[in-house]
């Protein structure tokens, strides 16, 4: 696999992001998203929703309700958010279930699951001050699974 490094100047890049990984997470993968409050992870959310044909106006953070569902033409898309959670939480939600179920995981805060998710795409976000643009690094995608649209990246191999 490749871990792939892209800037984001601004959140319509961030969400066309999201819309490429769609192709790549289609019909049931996972993505691992870790990034501060505000850095854009819902936004990337929102863009994989409308890559999978799903109004992406529909996608906001579910930090309330913990899990939202959303169907479209590209299939279903299960967005988790784990911010609010403790250990003792996590562990009753049944994440494993769902992480192995179907549909396309995204998931917010996803380095507070307490067990490795096989195959799951990991997106870190980074807000670079003062600009304010975003850093943006993928890992666990195949270099024959990038695509095109993810322009102005650097690759590195990983073992």
């Amino acid at each position: 696999t490749v871990s792939v490094i892209q800037f984001s100047e601004k959140e319509a890049e961030t969400h066309a992001l999201g819309a490429a990984l769609a192709e790549i997470l289609a019909p049931d993968g996972v993505l691992m998203m870790t990034g501060d409050l505000g850095s854009g992870k819902t936004v990337v959310t929102q863009g994989l929703a409308a890559g999978m044909g799903i109004d992406s106006r529909q996608v906001q953070s579910p930090s309330f309700t913990l899990i939202r569902e959303h169907e479209g033409s590209g299939g279903r898309l299960v967005h988790i958010d784990l911010y609010r959670l403790d250990d003792q939480e996590l562990e009753s939600l049944g994440l494993w279930e769902i992480l192995a179920g179907p549909g396309v995981k995204a998931v917010e805060w996803g380095e507070k699951i307490p067990f490795e998710v096989p195959d799951a795409v990991q997106l870190t976000i980074q807000v670079l001050e003062p600009s304010n643009r975003r850093r943006i690094e993928l890992s666990g995608v195949a270099e024959n699974e990038l695509l095109p649209g993810l322009q102005g990246t650097e690759s590195k191999e990983q073992d």
